[in-house]
């Protein structure tokens, strides 16, 4: 496997992966999701050769705050690492950045999975988080 910029946006591969992980909510509207690329502050993919096994998708100023935006990883290749290999290149290169943020789904695998890397829930940190719906 290895992890690299996600410099070519690539519709199709990019709808199956989403597709797959069911979140057709962003394959609805495909002009936003370029755009969503395309406006990205870092986007890594992770391959085996040439096939995509997973995308992380990352948004903020680069300095004071870094919102992990997006962590997809193909059924197929779940639990074999390729979340954990983009989560650890993206934290080493925002290293010094005091604030990285995601919003995920509340259940044992994604909190264990989270946390294992480091991050708190905002419960834990005395802190609430608001999502305007």
């Amino acid at each position: 496997m290895e992890i690299r910029d996600y410099t070519e946006y690539n519709e199709a591969e990019i709808v199956r992966l989403y597709d797959a992980v069911g979140w057709t909510a962003y394959t609805s509207d495909l002009p936003a999701l370029r755009e969503g690329f395309a406006n990205s502050l870092l986007t890594l993919a992770a391959y085996d050769g040439d096939r995509l096994l997973g995308v992380l998708r990352a948004v903020g100023d680069g300095k004071t705050i870094v919102y992990i935006q997006d962590v997809l990883v193909f059924p197929t290749e779940q639990r074999k690492g390729v979340g954990t290999a983009l989560l650890k290149e993206a934290l080493r290169r925002y290293a010094a950045v005091r604030q990285i943020a995601l919003t995920t789904d509340r259940t044992p695998q994604t909190l264990a999975f989270y946390r294992s890397l480091g991050f708190a829930d905002y419960d834990s940190l005395g802190c609430c988080g608001f999502l305007r719906v």
